[in-house]
C-alpha cells in the first residue's frame, strides 16, 4: 500500500515538471517580468515555511534541510529580483540632451 502512494506521488511529480516545463517555454517574452515577479513572491513564502521548519528543529535533519531550503531560497528572490531589474532596465529611456 505505501509503495503505491509512493509511485501516484512521483507520478504527479513527474507530470507536473513535464508540464510546468512546457508552459514555461510557451511564455512570450513580454510576460517575463510579471511571472518573474510572482515567482519572487511565491519564493518569499518558501523562506517564511523554510524558517518555521529550521526554527521548529524536531530532528537535525530537519533543521539541515530547513536551514538549505532558507539559503536556497534567497538565492532565488535575490537573483530574480536581479534578472527582473535588468529586464526594467531595458525598458528606461537613455539620458537626453537639452537643446
Amino acid at each position: 500500500m505505501i509503495e503505491s502512494e509512493l509511485l501516484i506521488k512521483i507520478f504527479i511529480f513527474v507530470l507536473a515538471v513535464f508540464v510546468g516545463f512546457d508552459l514555461i517555454t510557451k511564455v512570450p517574452p513580454t510576460l517575463h517580468t510579471p511571472l518573474m515577479s510572482g515567482a519572487n513572491a511565491i519564493s518569499g513564502i518558501t523562506i517564511l515555511g523554510a524558517l518555521l521548519v529550521a526554527g521548529r528543529g524536531d530532528t537535525t535533519l530537519a533543521i539541515i534541510l530547513g536551514f538549505l531550503a532558507v539559503v536556497l531560497a534567497t538565492i532565488n528572490v535575490v537573483g530574480g529580483f536581479a534578472v527582473t531589474d535588468r529586464m526594467l532596465q531595458m525598458f528606461r529611456r537613455g539620458p537626453t540632451e537639452d537643446r
